[in-house]
């Protein structure tokens, strides 16, 4: 102890001391604080997990390779629709006076059986003369509860002078 005593203040530096001599538990407590480390010296491991904050997120980097192909799933329905069945509903709508623009009209519904879906729809008319004044003014699909299209509605107009037929077709499947 008294070796420790005759020494002069600050004479013992670097060059003096072993390697690894000096310890945790040879330095008092808060003896080393920030005035004391110089700048930039201390790394991130040099910090318990969670001192230090997170820095700013970085570019995102390439895209990594491929990975390996996963299992094949079930296989699904086929999607083959088996037959179809046309079916049809209309209404007779009177001519009026021929060509006066003034349109007789007449809704009519076509659905498909119990059971069945419709795929498509269309109309027509009896007369198959292109210069008459027979027109389709709407086709629209009928809807099943289930948000399933059954059939489909249409209306037709005729100003030809005679009555015409018209017609509204459903294209119907079983699923």
């Amino acid at each position: 102890m008294a070796a420790a005593t005759q020494l002069a203040k600050n004479s013992v530096g670097t060059a003096q001391l072993k390697d690894a001599a000096v310890t945790n538990s040879k330095i008092k407590n808060n003896a080393v604080n920030s005035a004391k480390v110089a700048s930039k010296s201390l790394l991130r491991s040099d910090f318990a997990p969670g001192q230090l904050p997170a820095g700013p997120t970085g570019p995102q980097g390439p895209a990594g390779p491929v990975g390996p192909a996963g299992p094949a799933g079930a296989a699904g329905k086929t999607g083959v629709i088996g037959a179809v069945t046309v079916r049809s509903q209309s209404v007779l709508i009177p001519g009026g006076v021929v060509e006066n623009g003034s349109y007789n009209t007449a809704a009519v519904t076509s659905l498909c059986a119990s059971g069945e879906r419709a795929i498509s729809g269309g109309t027509g008319w009896s007369d198959d003369n292109a210069g008459l004044e027979l027109w389709t003014q709407r086709l629209t699909p009928v809807l099943d509860a289930s948000n399933q299209v059954i059939g489909f509605r249409g209306s037709g107009g005729n100003d030809s002078g005679s009555s015409s037929t018209f017609i509204v077709y459903s294209l119907c499947y079983t699923p």
